[in-house]
C-alpha cells in the first residue's frame, strides 16, 4: 500500500493530493494506493463519531506502507500529514517529501537553510523532492493563463519526479510495529513559539520519578544533527509530553505525536486553548483529527485533564 499524505480542508489542496495519487496508481495498481478524504468517503462517512473512524481508517492503511508520498508547503505545515509522516517513520516506512515552495528555512539568520522551518522533517524524510521554480515560459499572449500553465508544469514535474523516486525506495513486505522502551521514560517536545509557566508546571507534574529527555534542535548551533538525536531520544521513549498550544500543533511535535503512536507509547499534549473546528456529520474536535485521537491526555492545567482513553 503507497499512502497520499497532504492536506484536505480546501478543494485545491484535495486536487493536489489527486494529482499526486493518479500518477502514482497510472505506474502501480490503482487499488494499492491510499488517497485520504477520497477513499475513506469523508464528505458522505455516517459513523456514530465520525472523527474516530476517520482516524482509525487511516491508521489501518498507516500500518501497512510499502511507501508515502507527503506533500507540505510553506512555513505553516498541515499537523495531520506531519502526524502521518512520523508514523510511517517509526514504522521505517520510505517517506518522499514533495513541495514546490520557493523559500528556505532557517532557526537564525546565518545559520543553515532548511527546506522546512522544523530540522526534524529533515531527518525523518527519506527523501525531499523541492521543486521550487515556475515551469519555463509558454507562447499563451493571455499572461494569467500562460502564469497558471507555468505553475502546473511545476507541479506535474514534482509530482512525476516525488513518484519515481518512491518506487525507488519502496520496501515490499509488511512493517511491524517498533517497541516502545519502559514506562519510566519520558520526552518533553516545548513549543518552537515558547512555553509557558503553566506548560512547565506540567511537565514538572508528569516528569517525576522518570527518565527525562528534552528536545535540543532548536536552540542547537547544528539542528540537523541534533534533530537526529531528539528522533532517537523520543523515539526510545514510552511517552512524550508536547506542548500543543496555538491554533494547531506545531510539525515537529506532531511527527513525534505520530511515531508515539505507532510505538504504541503514551502522548500528553499540553493544549489549554484552541481553535473548535466543525465539519459537517462530524462531532467538533479540538484539534486535527489524526492529533486528537493519537493523543492519550490532555492537559490543559495542572489540575484540569481532557481526553483520557
Amino acid at each position: 500500500m503507497f499512502y497520499v499524505a497532504h492536506r484536505l480542508f480546501a478543494a485545491h489542496d484535495r486536487q493536489l493530493g489527486a494529482l499526486a495519487a493518479t500518477a502514482l496508481a497510472e505506474r502501480i495498481k490503482p487499488d494499492t494506493v491510499f488517497l485520504p478524504f477520497c477513499d475513506t468517503d469523508e464528505e458522505d462517512l455516517v459513523a456514530d463519531i465520525k472523527g474516530r473512524r476517520l482516524f482509525d481508517l487511516d491508521c489501518q492503511r498507516l500500518a501497512n506502507l510499502h511507501g508515502m508520498l507527503a506533500i507540505l508547503h510553506g512555513p505553516s505545515l498541515d499537523d495531520g500529514v506531519c502526524m502521518e509522516i512520523g508514523y510511517a517513520a517509526a514504522l521505517g516506512v520510505p517517506v518522499v517529501v514533495l513541495t514546490t515552495d520557493f523559500q528556505t528555512y532557517g532557526l537564525c539568520e546565518t545559520g543553515a537553510e532548511l527546506a522546512f522551518a522544523d530540522p526534524l522533517i529533515e531527518t525523518v524524510a527519506t527523501d525531499i523532492v523541492r521543486v521550487h521554480r515556475l515551469g519555463p515560459p509558454t507562447s499563451d499572449t493571455d499572461r494569467f493563463r500562460g502564469f497558471a500553465a507555468r505553475n502546473a508544469t511545476q507541479i506535474r514535474d514534482g509530482i512525476n519526479h516525488a513518484v519515481t523516486r518512491l518506487l525507488e525506495l519502496a520496501t515490499p513486505g509488511k512493517h511491524g510495529k517498533v517497541t516502545p522502551s519502559a514506562a519510566d521514560t519520558v520526552f518533553v517536545e516545548p513549543s518552537p513559539y515558547g512555553s509557558s509557566t503553566g506548560w512547565q508546571r506540567l511537565v514538572r507534574q508528569h516528569s517525576t520519578k522518570t527518565q527525562r529527555r528534552d528536545a535540543q534542535r532548536l536552540t542547537a548551533p547544528n539542528p540537523v544533527e541534533t534533530a537526529k538525536a531528539d528522533w532517537d531520544a523520543a523515539t526510545s521513549s514510552h511517552t512524550v509530553i508536547a506542548d500543543l498550544s496555538g491554533p494547531e500543533a506545531p510539525p515537529g511535535a506532531a511527527i513525534l505525536i505520530g511515531a508515539t503512536v505507532a510505538a504504541g507509547g503514551r502522548v500528553l499534549a499540553y493544549c489549554p486553548n484552541t481553535v473548535w473546528t466543525f465539519a459537517h456529520g462530524r462531532e467538533p474536535n479540538w484539534r486535527n483529527l489524526m492529533i486528537q485521537y493519537s493523543v492519550t491526555r490532555r492537559l490543559t492545567s495542572t489540575n484540569h485533564q481532557r481526553g483520557k482513553r
